[in-house]
Formats: structure tokens, sequence, C-alpha cells
């Protein structure tokens, strides 16, 4: 397991345009579909254990943005050739154990990871209304060997910033998780 850090993109940063598959659903989700709504992006993946150890409230915390009116994507983007865990199957099974209400996207070419500065899985990004990022970062301190409790206070207070049209605090801390499994010779220059 390589755990790395996020790669903290500028707050104030446009949401990437992306059009990827909903594994769950048969169809494709866009950027453009999401039009005026507060955005959570999640990257993931199913074999994870940083993401395994919050999947349950994760899902919970998500699920709860979509409610209040969030467009929430969970995209796994690692190399499934090597990983094949992360498949597009694997992912809709993982959707279904952990109660995913929203989109589980696959990311086959790398590029929508890429273009979002995405690192690790678990990686978080929150943006206002207008998609510019207000948050990146943890969901909270817990990991799956420090003992603190999954609470996911860092990504809730966000959240409920955005949803309430107040800053965010910016006081934000990396996420932590395993490194994307990049396809060979495909890794971004931020590596």
């Amino acid at each position: 397991m390589v755990a790395v850090q996020s790669t903290m993109q500028t707050l104030g940063s446009a949401a990437a345009n992306f059009s990827l598959p909903d594994v769950r659903a048969a169809q494709n989700v866009s950027l453009s579909d999401l039009s005026g709504q507060p955005l959570l992006v999640m990257f993931i993946c199913n074999h994870c254990p940083f993401v395994i150890h919050i999947a349950e409230r994760m899902a919970e915390v998500a699920n709860q943005a979509l409610s209040d009116g969030f467009a929430v994507l969970a995209i796994s983007s690692n190399d499934v050739e090597n990983y094949p865990q992360d498949g597009p199957e694997e992912m809709a099974l993982f959707a279904q154990k952990y109660d995913f209400e929203f989109p589980y996207l696959y990311d086959e070419s790398q590029a929508v990871a890429k273009a979002y500065g995405a690192a690790c899985t678990p990686d978080f990004f929150v943006y206002d209304a207008d998609h510019s990022l207000q948050y990146r970062g943890q969901m909270d301190s817990s990991r799956p060997s420090n003992g603190e409790p999954v609470t996911a206070d860092d990504l809730s207070a966000a959240l409920a910033a955005v949803i309430s049209g107040l800053p965010v605090n910016d006081n934000q801390v990396p996420s932590i998780g395993c490194n994307i499994k990049w396809k060979a010779g495909n890794a971004p220059s931020y590596f």
C-alpha cells in the first residue's frame, strides 16, 4: 500500500469537463448535466483500504449531500488491467453494497483524474453552484491504522458551508490514501 496525499488544487479553480459512464445506470454523466448545482466529486476505488475504512460514512454523507441539493459523483480511475477488482462490474457491486444513491463513474482513460489533479483514493473536491472549487482534501482525520473515529467532519463542514452560501474554512488538510493506479506511462506530471 503506497500512501500519497492530495495535490491540493488551487481554490477557485473551475471543475473540469467530463463525460463518463455510470456503471450502474448504463448511461453517461457529464459536467454539463449538472449546471447550476453545487458539486461533490470523490475519487475512490473498490480495493483501497483507506476507502474501505470510510466507505459506509462516506456514502451516508454523500447521500445526504445529494438530498441537500448537491450533484454527487464517485469516480474510479484505476488501471483495471492490473487491478481487476476495480473494474466496472465490481464498481457496481461496491456501489450497491454501500447504498450509493449517486452515480459511480468509470474513468477508463484516466483523463478525468488528471484534469482534476486527483492523486489518491479517496480524494474529495467540493464545488459551489458555479463549479468553482471551494474545498479539496480529507473527509476527516481517520485512517485505517490511527484509531480515530470516522466522523466526516472536514467534508461535512465544507458541504454545509457551500449549501448555505458561506465561505469554506480555508484551513484544509490533504487527503491521504492509496495512489491512483496509473496505467504504464500514464502518470501525470504532478507525480
